[in-house]
């Protein structure tokens, strides 16, 4: 059964690709009617989500002007209600807290960075980050997680870092996960499994520290904190009800680096978070994505990270959602961190680079048959927990592969290949026009995209103008990005996973670094 799941995306995905070449030559008045509907239903859905991306917008810039560490000096332990933030705060925000709530100076941070060959200054800014933090230094337990496989440099750079920064934290430590393992999958799960058992081993277990008092941050090497994270992630924590059965969800920004980036990078760097963002107004439906916050307990409770996956940031839901019986969700933070666009030394290299990371996003199909097996064995998630995952689900990564394809591609088979007469009728005529008209009002919420992307920009010693006019007419490549980075990653991952064997993917490593615009002038 498990093998029969994994060939469900992307089984779909052809299917609906297939269909609708074969419908377009057999039946192209039915199938031109299918696509005006589509295109009217996904004009509806982009201002719907339009809408959500605004509401998480506002809520976060909001959040990021809030002193949360004051905030949380001023609570009276056991008997306080958030009052007061509804401009700026998650929907779970309203809640009382509950009578056995700790103090929150009891609270205690893991934050574990994994690491694999990252140039020092990559790693040094995010350390940097994190000692400029408003919280107190004394609760981080910090943990720099290298892999022996890495080789020598990689030690160089972890001792530098220990050097600079471990007298700033309560406790520092630098691990170091051994290659081949047998049953692991070299990749990122299996180095944060490494280092969060040894941070319990040599740093938590003889500290006697209480496993529900410790929130386990995992972020990629890149990323970096903004003053008041760890505030906010403490104050949403303990206005949480049920606080140790849930993911805390921050907003990636791919912004580290992004005046380096060529024009098409940009575009996806912030597609992927106004994606995230969107997400975080629904939190119904929010699963884990890259940078999250875990209680220690649920941690151990689940056995720490798989080891033997690759996208274990968002496999980690599942974990948690099928070990507590659906008793288990993802909490927004509306709060951001930052990390690097994907940027590689030339324009084609960030190209291949690009299109690899997302293939590898997307490779997050690999939860589909984790999820339905999971719901086949587990009898105590109610039905309608399951048939709504499920749907939710698997519609999401088949959105993911044909949607752009059917809008943007595919919409005008039944013109160029449809049977008998329909070339010359009415409808034959009227249907690229009506679905120019569509698209053509769905850039809207793109133009909406491109304002906020700007709002979004670090600040810099640039002149604005003509050069936010450009940033502005970059997103034009929308249509482009959305396919060549989204459909086709998406359907090479599902196949793969459908064929299996050989085919399946292992874990790519981004690669990151610092390289002057200059490098990139041959791009857009």
């Amino acid at each position: 059964m498990y093998r029969f799941f994994e060939t469900v995306p992307g089984a779909l995905t052809w299917l609906t690709l297939a269909a609708i070449v074969v419908c377009s030559w057999r039946f192209p008045v039915e199938t031109s009617i299918f696509i005006i509907l589509f295109d009217i239903y996904w004009l509806l859905k982009t201002v719907y989500l339009s809408l959500h991306l605004r509401v998480t917008f506002n809520h976060m810039r909001a959040n990021m002007k809030v002193d949360w560490l004051e905030k949380l000096r001023n609570l009276e332990s056991g008997n306080w209600k958030l009052e007061g933030d509804s401009a700026h705060t998650s929907p779970s925000d309203s809640r009382f807290q509950i009578p056995d709530s700790p103090d929150w100076e009891d609270i205690h941070h893991l934050v574990i960075f994994p690491m694999y060959t990252e140039p020092y200054e990559v790693v040094r800014e995010s350390f940097a980050s994190l000692a400029k933090v408003k919280y107190p230094k004394d609760k981080f337990l910090v943990v720099l997680a290298t892999e022996a496989r890495a080789g020598e440099e990689a030690q160089r750079t972890a001792r530098r870092i220990e050097a600079e920064f471990a007298p700033l934290f309560g406790k520092f430590l630098v691990t170091t996960h051994p290659a081949d393992i047998p049953g692991e999958l070299a990749g990122k799960g299996a180095n944060e499994t490494w280092a969060a058992r040894e941070a319990k081993a040599k740093l938590i277990d003889p500290a006697g520290m209480p496993y529900g008092d410790i929130l386990v941050s995992v972020f990629d090497i890149d990323t970096q904190n903004y003053p008041h994270y760890f505030s906010r992630l403490t104050y949403v924590f303990l206005a949480e009800k049920d606080r140790l059965r849930a993911i805390y969800q921050p907003v990636p920004l791919f912004i580290n680096n992004i005046y380096e980036s060529p024009a098409l990078a940009r575009v996806v760097a912030f597609c992927t978070t106004f994606w995230q963002m969107m997400q975080q107004a629904r939190p119904e439906r929010l699963t884990s994505f890259s940078s999250q916050s875990i209680p220690f307990s649920a941690l151990t409770e689940m056995g720490f990270w798989d080891t033997n996956v690759v996208s274990e940031d968002s496999h980690v839901f599942w974990q948690g959602y099928l070990h507590y019986d659906g008793n288990f969700r993802v909490v927004p933070l509306e709060y951001p961190v930052s990390m690097d666009a994907n940027v590689a030394p030339t324009f084609w290299g960030t190209m291949r680079s690009l299109y690899k990371q997302h293939r590898r996003w997307a490779w997050g199909a690999e939860n589909v048959p984790y999820m339905l097996e999971g719901f086949r064995l587990n009898k105590k998630i109610s039905a309608g927990k399951k048939w709504y995952w499920s749907f939710i689900t698997v519609e999401g990564y088949h959105s993911w592969a044909t949607n752009t394809l059917l809008i943007f591609a595919l919409g005008w088979l039944p013109v160029l290949i449809g049977a008998g007469n329909f070339s010359h009728s009415l409808l034959s005529f009227n249907l690229p026009r009506i679905t120019r008209l569509i698209i053509g009002l769905s850039t809207l919420g793109i133009a909406a995209s491109a304002v906020l992307s700007i709002l979004l920009l670090p600040k810099t010693d640039q002149k604005p103008g003509v050069r936010y006019t450009g940033y502005f007419l970059e997103w034009i490549f929308v249509p482009v990005t959305l396919i060549v980075f989204g459909a086709f990653p998406a359907i090479e991952a599902q196949t793969r996973l459908l064929l299996g064997g050989k085919y399946r993917l292992g874990f790519w490593v981004t690669p990151k670094g610092r390289y002057a615009p200059k490098n990139l002038e041959s791009g857009i």
